[in-house]
């Protein structure tokens, strides 16, 4: 089992908050006009209507109208604009 599903199911049974595990993705939507995550991969698709963010297991897809990404460095982003969805895309 990997490292990080141990860690998962170990926080799951001790009812710790997931938050508190290092290196898991965190995502937070401030209103609808802000989106930080933290823990990223990179982007791999940006424009003013989607952008698309590698996670460990997967993606993050942001889509909305006029978004930009406000600051972006090796642990932390963030996505401003209006934000109309927020969907999880895992690997297959």
């Amino acid at each position: 089992m990997k490292r990080s599903r141990w860690m998962e199911r170990l926080a799951d049974s001790a009812d710790l908050p997931g938050e508190g595990l290092p290196g898991q993705p965190l995502v937070e939507l401030l209103g609808q006009r802000r989106v930080l995550i933290e823990h990223h991969c990179g982007v791999t698709e940006y424009g003013r209507e989607k952008i698309h963010v590698k996670m460990s297991y997967g993606g993050l897809c942001v889509c909305g109208a006029g978004l930009e990404l406000a600051r972006m460095s090796a642990e932390q982003l963030i996505i401003t604009g209006r934000v109309d969805s927020i969907s999880i895309v895992r690997r297959r």
